[in-house]
């Protein structure tokens, strides 16, 4: 869970310094100084918008070692990192991508995979993870984290999260526009209301929207659990591997990088932000699949 959740607060983040960025620049200013221009504001949203989503994916292995101290290994270390390296690349090479870098976090089970690009991504396992499953159940973690790089998933999540941020701009401008107009009474140009009422509708909306980014992750995680089971020729290994997870109280991972990690929501209403659906529901598709 943890790498969505990553990328989602340093989107957020970005959007917000290229937003201000913006108006310090008076490009807010410019758009709305004649009237609002719905076209001019939608190609500015969009600039913003994907912006700050691709700045995120670019920058989302490094902030992925960073908020998490992951050491990056290359299995000379000693036997235990050997095995992993190794397997990460027969994953790789079955999934046909290139060999991510392997590393090891300190922290109570987990895993999670990130990078922009398939063939230069980031494997990353928690030491309570290799402490507490035997190697076909790490393996099985390994495959679904491997999936989630061959599925392409953060470039889709980017391009979703593109779209999504082009909207939340675009809305709060015109919320803005309106709150300045019709309560402020602004006659010329843009008021104080514009900008405290945009920034307000901008973070609202964002938060809103995260709703469909999650429930995007949320699709992906059984795809991805299904991409270890074809890995492995089996979804033994994941069933275990989720049950056992089930039972054993999960790390918890930075906020800032929870999306692909592993986890699940303990309420219906947080369920809607839940980058993961619940363990029950997710063995229950791959016992499915074993029929």
């Amino acid at each position: 869970m943890k790498r969505i959740v990553l990328f989602l607060l340093t989107n957020i983040a970005v959007l917000l310094v290229l937003s201000v960025v913006a108006s310090l620049l008076g490009v807010d200013q410019f758009l709305t100084e004649q009237g609002l221009s719905l076209g001019s504001l939608l190609v500015f949203s969009a600039i913003i918008g994907f912006g700050g989503s691709i700045i995120s994916l670019l920058i989302s292995k490094w902030m992925a070692k960073m908020s998490t101290g992951a050491r990056v290994i290359d299995g000379s270390e000693g036997t235990n990192e050997y095995w992993l390296v190794s397997t990460v690349k027969k994953l790789a090479d079955k999934a046909q991508i290139g060999m991510p870098e392997v590393a090891i976090f300190e922290g109570a089970p987990n895993a999670f995979a990130t990078g922009a690009f398939k063939n230069s991504a980031l494997v990353a396992v928690s030491t309570g993870l290799l402490q507490s499953m035997d190697r076909d159940e790490v393996e099985a973690v390994l495959g679904h984290e491997v999936s989630h790089i061959a599925n392409g998933d953060m470039v889709t999540l980017t391009l979703i999260q593109g779209v999504v941020n082009t909207f939340v701009i675009f809305l709060s401008r015109v919320i803005g526009y309106v709150v300045d107009k019709m309560i402020f009474r602004t006659e010329r140009g843009v008021g104080p209301g514009f900008f405290v009422a945009s920034l307000v509708s901008q973070i609202v909306l964002g938060i809103l929207a995260s709703i469909i980014v999650a429930w995007f992750s949320r699709r992906r995680e059984f795809r991805a659990d299904r991409g270890s089971a074809d890995l492995m020729a089996t979804p033994r290994p994941m069933i275990n591997a989720l049950a056992r997870l089930g039972g054993v109280p999960r790390g918890d991972l930075p906020q800032a990088f929870e999306a692909h990690g592993i986890a699940e929501s303990p309420s219906k209403l947080l369920g809607l932000f839940a980058s993961h659906p619940p363990i029950a529901e997710r063995i229950a598709a791959l016992q499915a699949t074993s029929r």
